[in-house]
């Protein structure tokens, strides 16, 4: 387990490590837009890492073409449905709203 703190809520919850954060964020009940089934079509997952960008997954090919079509992208920018979370504490800030 690792702790998800969530932006701008300022609720935290201990989350499963190897989930992704659009899983994790979900399973929390924290509302994101998603799309198209997390496979990085869409974008809408969007959300910015504001601590604990090391300990995700490494951005892959995929997530890095959707990332420089969205307007607003940061150095902190990652989508949920690709950014798997390993155990130290992640804190993301939501950018969406449902």
């Amino acid at each position: 387990m690792t702790a998800l703190t969530v932006l701008p809520a300022g609720k935290t919850y201990d989350v499963a490590a190897g989930a992704t954060l659009l899983q994790a964020l979900l399973a929390s009940g924290e509302p994101i837009a998603h799309k198209c089934d997390g496979k990085a079509e869409c974008g809408a997952c969007h959300v910015f890492v504001q601590e604990g960008r090391k300990s995700l997954s490494k951005i892959q090919r995929g997530e890095n073409e959707k990332l420089d079509t969205i307007v607003g992208v940061g150095a902190k920018s990652r989508l949920a449905c690709q950014a798997v979370l390993g155990e130290e504490p992640v804190t993301v800030e939501l950018l969406s709203f449902v």
